[in-house]
């Protein structure tokens, strides 16, 4: 009910606010209006208690909500050196459906009951029973969870459908109603004094951010629109933004011929939520998306980006799951369609897609692994709407995808295909590393920004002994067919697609405190305008050259496409004489 009263008054609001103003001199001021209304919004929606005078001394007033749900959980890292210890960790972990939380060079995260660890360490052998450590104790892990939620009114009174007695509006009363744009110019505080916005100082439900994407697309309407690209199996819509600026059609020479189609628009296409606990990631896809509404027309960088090209953000690929994560099961990762057990439900999306889909173990044949895949590939309601959209979207000449961000949680790593094989080598191998690279530095170089390891997707998925000449790969910990990322990269021709991992590396895991959120959102909104650098020809060889040629900007950007076609013709080149470039790849790979 509380969303309808909100609807209504957002169309009270004044004419003059609706109003398209040029980005030009409606920037500065609508970037006030946006504060006030975003501010006003969250906190009629998720009441948002005064700050404290001090720190608070005390527990969150919810932690009781939690005790009994992981009082007797722990998170258990392991250290992994040997091929024989990975594939028995790997092999007891599916057997006993265990909740792998990451993994990295030489260490897995779990998480299982107290009562369990004494079955999983008789499944393992020796060395590596003395080879782990209690990384989340039951105590803190319960802590963690209740301080990852927003300090707000009680969760039971959220459940419950409670609300205050007399709801505050979220706009400010008629005789302090702003009348105009210029009325906003005095803003009620400056969010990047204070380091932030209302909206990223907590992690946000789905009941907030809905709305709140709904009101950045009103707020700036020339170059930002919400889009929908599915619904999910409950019934959700997913929902989307589209920022970019189209340019109109050139008329044709003679009035009388038709009109030129269009060239398809290059698009960057960045997702967060495939699995719902990784709350990170959905905070930092609507940053970014806050960022590049604002920065339109103020930076010559994104006013550049986006009118060469679109970015779509959709924040919560899984929102069945992710509404789950707030109001029942906190570390809840799949999504939440029922399967052959009645008790387990939910599939792993980022396991459904079609590429490589693969369940040939005991592990992914069981709907209560963390990694089911489903029965058959595209069983995943969400994983389907998603490949749908994006290949009708492409098929239909309007949209050509050139990159993809696909965030996670958690490591700090920065993934390139392929995931389902490290027998496989993508034929645009070298370019994936150099973006990678300087993705990860990009990040690095942000303001307390944090190191991201670059690898291959496939071995994310598995531990490596030793580097180089002589690597050494252990057993995969984690399945690696099904993935997004293979998806986009291999059948819709996406020439740039990385998996993101984000922070941390395992101290808090998926329970990140909410004073990473900023931070976090500034290292990807890094790594964005590093890719957009790279996509418009402005970064290493192509902006010599062009420098060199005497190019624009816009002509360098219009060499992307050219680019992206001798990639796609050496990947042709590889499938019809594959013995002529593995050797090539082979030393890529292990140089």
């Amino acid at each position: 009910m509380h969303l309808l009263h909100l609807g209504t008054s957002l169309l009270a609001l004044p004419f003059s606010l609706a109003a398209v103003v040029p980005p030009s001199s409606r920037h500065h001021t609508s970037r006030w209006t946006w504060t006030r209304l975003s501010d006003g919004l969250i906190s009629y929606i998720w009441p948002v208690p005064p700050p404290p005078e001090s720190p608070p001394t005390s527990p969150p007033k919810d932690i009781g909500l939690y005790a009994s749900q992981y009082k007797d959980q722990v998170v258990l890292r392991f250290n992994v050196s040997t091929p024989a210890e990975a594939e028995s960790l790997a092999i007891a972990s599916d057997d006993l459906y265990l909740d792998v939380w990451g993994f990295s060079d030489n260490w897995v995260d779990i998480r299982l009951d107290t009562a369990v660890v004494p079955s999983l360490l008789g499944l393992l052998p020796t060395s590596l029973q003395r080879a782990h450590t209690q990384l989340i104790p039951s105590s803190s892990l319960v802590a963690a969870v209740a301080a990852s939620r927003p300090q707000t009114a009680s969760l039971h009174d959220i459940l419950s459908g409670a609300r205050p007695s007399e709801p505050t509006s979220p706009f400010p009363p008629p005789s302090r109603r702003i009348t105009s744009l210029h009325d906003a110019q005095t803003p009620l505080r400056d969010p990047e004094a204070e380091g932030k916005d209302l909206f990223f100082a907590d992690y946000r439900p789905l009941s907030v951010i809905t709305p709140w994407m709904a009101l950045l697309a009103s707020m700036f309407p020339t170059h930002v629109s919400l889009i929908t690209i599915g619904t999910s199996y409950e019934g959700r819509p997913i929902q989307g933004l589209r920022i970019g600026v189209r340019p109109p059609p050139s008329p044709p020479s003679d009035p009388l011929d038709p009109p030129e189609p269009q060239e398809p628009r290059k698009t960057l296409l960045i997702t967060g939520g495939l699995h719902a606990r990784e709350w990170v990631s959905v905070s930092s896809v609507t940053y970014i998306a806050y960022r590049a509404a604002l920065l339109y027309s103020k930076s010559p960088l994104w006013t550049r980006l986006l009118t060469h090209y679109d970015l779509i953000f959709l924040p919560v690929l899984n929102p069945d799951g992710y509404v789950h994560s707030w109001t029942t099961d906190r570390l809840w990762r799949k999504n939440r369609q029922p399967t052959s057990m009645r008790f387990c439900a939910g599939l792993d999306l980022d396991r459904s897609f079609g590429f490589m889909w693969e369940r040939n173990d005991a592990g992914a044949s069981n709907p209560c692994s963390e990694s089911f895949p489903g029965e058959a590939a595209w069983d995943g309601v969400e994983a389907r709407a998603l490949a749908d959209w994006a290949r009708n979207a492409t098929l239909s000449g309007e949209t050509r995808f050139v990159a993809l961000l696909d965030l996670h949680s958690y490591s700090q790593q920065v993934l390139y295909p392929y995931s389902y094989s490290c027998a496989a080598w993508p034929p645009s191998l070298e370019d994936l590393e150099e973006l990678a690279l300087g993705l990860a530095k990009a990040m690095r170089g942000a303001p307390h920004g944090r190191p991201y390891n670059v690898l291959s997707a496939c071995e994310g998925n598995v531990a490596v002994a030793k580097r180089g000449a002589g690597a050494v790969r252990l057993p995969r910990i984690e399945r690696g067919g099904g993935a997004a990322l293979d998806w986009f990269y291999h059948e819709l021709k996406t020439p740039f697609a990385f998996q993101v991992k984000l922070r941390d590396v395992g101290s808090y895991g998926f329970l990140l405190p909410r004073g990473n959120i900023i931070p976090q959102g500034r290292e990807v909104l890094s790594a964005v305008e590093y890719m957009g650098r790279w996509l418009m020809g402005e970064l290493g060889f192509e902006a010599e050259e062009a420098e060199g040629e005497g190019k624009t900007e816009r002509d360098v950007g219009k060499g992307v496409g050219v680019v992206k076609d001798v990639v796609e013709e050496t990947a042709l080149a590889v499938v019809n004489a594959p013995e002529e470039y593995e050797g090539w790849f082979r030393r890529r790979r292990w140089r």
